[in-house]
């Protein structure tokens, strides 16, 4: 992957589908087709679309998660009922680009009443579906939709909806959005001439990534190492402002735009970094 990711030839202007690349785990692709983009957008699009992939072995396919009321279990309407599935997204990352949207959906409850929850894929352009398309301040070159759901049929996945896909796809998602950034930054970094240093501490971490790409994504033992590469990559990030100012200017204003998307669900990441500890911790203790 690192000579691929030193090999790769920046592509200014071309969309994300055009940087995807075919060789390699899905962290490798995502990692190697950042370093072609030009942008942050490009790169998130790259990022996403592998850790969809990587969650559920669905190529060019959106997760379809958060309605008006979150993304926990018990905020979940959406139904599923004799194979069909009726129900409203509130956002859906790239869901006008995909083939099939995997929608979490409510299927009764379980013993104790809390909702079960099923992944039904569903192909985007069968008869019921209807996206209405949204972009936000940062990385607009990615469109998000509102997706409404009128008894279309479906595929149900295998395994439990919120245990399997859900709850695990905020840590496999980190690990392929920030390896396509990072792969995306060491491209700027060879195009602009940054200092070699920064470039190989980027490449680290770009391993680092690839590496949690194949580690079990519900462990606490993860979710540490994967706060520890995001450290890094901070650190780095705001070691490069200096040498940002000196690129481009159109290239240095999206930079300034789009690099607020590596700050969100901040708060989620901190929280799942203090359960880890506290497992981790409780195991040491018990043995």
């Amino acid at each position: 992957m690192l000579s691929r990711l030193f090999a790769a030839t920046r592509l200014p202007g071309e969309s994300w589908e055009a940087l995807r690349e075919t060789a390699g785990s899905t962290v490798e692709r995502a990692v190697v087709g950042g370093a072609r983009a030009d942008r942050v957008g490009y790169a998130f699009a790259l990022g996403y679309a592998a850790a969809v992939e990587a969650l559920a072995g669905a190529g060019n396919a959106a997760l379809c998660v958060t309605e008006d009321g979150g993304n926990h279990p018990r905020a979940i309407e959406t139904r599923l009922v004799d194979g069909r599935v009726t129900g409203t997204k509130a956002w859906a990352s790239l869901a006008d680009r995909a083939d099939h949207l995997l929608v979490v959906a409510r299927d009764g409850s379980d013993a104790a009443g809390r909702p079960r929850l099923r992944v039904v894929r569903v192909r985007r352009d069968d008869p019921g579906v209807s996206l209405v398309p949204t972009t936000i301040a940062f990385v607009p070159e990615i469109v998000h939709a509102r997706l409404t759901l009128d008894g279309v049929p479906g595929d149900v996945l295998p395994g439990d909806g919120y245990d399997d896909y859900v709850k695990p796809f905020r840590t496999v998602e980190d690990i392929h959005v920030h390896g396509a950034v990072i792969g995306y930054l060491v491209g700027a970094a060879r195009v602009h001439g940054f200092a070699h240093g920064v470039i190989e501490r980027l490449a680290a971490v770009a391993a680092a990534l690839v590496a949690l790409g194949a580690a079990d994504a519900k462990a606490p033992a993860t979710h540490v190492a994967l706060a520890g590469a995001l450290a890094t990559s901070s650190a780095l990030i705001a070691e490069l402002e200096a040498a940002w100012q000196a690129v481009p200017d159109e290239e240095w204003q999206r930079w300034q735009r789009d690099r607020a998307l590596l700050q969100v669900a901040g708060r989620a990441r901190g929280e799942r970094l203090v359960r880890a500890w506290q497992s981790l911790d409780a195991g040491a203790a018990s043995s």
